[in-house]
């Protein structure tokens, strides 16, 4: 992206869509926002929609165990969400910062290996890759975009994970490093074993591990990897 002008250095393919996937605290968010932002494509965090339902189920205690209610809470969800670039948008409010805190998070891993939900969800997530875009998350490259021409499983070691994760929450007292390294390692565990869209690198997908490398040094290889596909060309000057 040129700073001076603010133009892309490059040009997708038209209606190019992008995977990218991995466990929480990969760095997949910072790493698609980055991406879009060269490639002057929309980002849309798949998470986002997992967080909403689970907050919002836990406002109106709804049972994380009871997949019936929180499939019929996620029908009612759906006639007040507006998912768009900037985030999540429920009944009218940008909702995204909202969701960021780690029991929305748990909430959210519940909820997301509920294959009704999925289903429910799924629908939305397909309407709005159409155009292009690039969709990072969880089960992207092997369900949301089984045909994505670019696929990426963004992955680094747990504990790199979780020093990560915890750098985000630091400003809140009750948060610590081996806390949240617990939190996670249970997520990974629950997120990799659930019986409907489990965490896995798609058998098409490039590999990077981001434990020793900087977030530009990602991008670089993704720009690589795309640029060789010819699914991106440098804009002419």
């Amino acid at each position: 992206m040129s700073e001076e002008s603010g133009v892309s250095d490059w040009n997708p393919v038209e209606g190019l869509t992008i995977a990218i996937d991995g466990p929480s605290g990969s760095g997949k968010g910072t790493v698609a926002k980055m991406l879009a932002d060269e490639l002057a494509l929309p980002v849309l965090d798949t998470g986002l929609l997992y967080r909403l339902t689970g907050s919002v189920a836990l406002q109106r205690d709804v049972s994380l165990d009871c997949e019936s209610d929180v499939a019929a809470l996620v029908d009612d969800l759906l006639t007040d969400i507006d998912w768009t670039v900037d985030g999540v948008f429920f009944a009218g409010e940008n909702v995204t910062s909202q969701l960021r805190n780690e029991q929305v998070g748990a909430a959210a891993s519940q909820v997301a290996a509920m294959l009704s939900v999925r289903e429910k969800l799924l629908g939305l997530q397909h309407l709005l890759a159409e155009k292009g875009c690039i969709m990072d998350g969880r089960d992207i490259g092997t369900v949301v975009l089984p045909n994505a021409p670019a696929k990426f499983f963004l992955t680094a070691s747990v504990r790199e994970r979780a020093r990560r994760r915890w750098a985000q929450l630091k400003d809140d007292s009750d948060s610590s490093l081996e806390g949240v390294l617990a939190e996670l390692k249970m997520r990974d565990q629950r997120d990799a074993e659930r019986q409907h869209a489990p965490l896995k690198q798609a058998n098409d997908a490039i590999g990077i591990d981001s434990t020793t490398l900087r977030v530009d040094e990602v991008i670089d290889r993704m720009l690589g990897v795309l640029e060789r596909r010819k699914l991106i060309a440098r804009s002419v000057s």
